[in-house]
């Protein structure tokens, strides 16, 4: 009987202490929700200079396998050329370091 009773006190022990960091889990989630619904979300319909650079390619490919009547060309031209120059504006390319300002020249001379 006294050994039933140490078993009863040991289960009793170790039941308790799940339930400390069952309670812990849920506080720390709900502090991390907290902290994410805080942070600014972004704008979901935003265009980057990363779409708009894709939709420049799916313009360039799409031209190039037919997609496009005739007649319709002109106008696709007109935006490509435009969305071309805004992206050149806003996002330069950029250059590798250490040949930013460097004259390209042929290797072995």
């Amino acid at each position: 009987m006294a050994t039933k009773k140490r078993n009863l006190k040991k289960s009793a022990t170790t039941a308790t202490a799940p339930q400390a960091t069952a309670t812990a889990q849920p506080q720390a989630a709900q502090a991390q929700a907290q902290a994410q619904a805080q942070a600014p979300q972004p704008d979901p319909t935003a265009l980057s200079i990363g779409d708009l650079k894709n939709l420049l390619t799916i313009l360039d490919v799409a031209s190039t396998r037919g997609a496009f009547k005739a007649n319709e060309m002109a106008g696709v031209g007109i935006v490509y050329n435009k969305l071309q120059a805004f992206l050149a504006k806003v996002a330069p390319e950029q250059t590798p370091e250490g040949t930013a300002g460097a004259p390209a020249t042929a290797e072995g001379q």
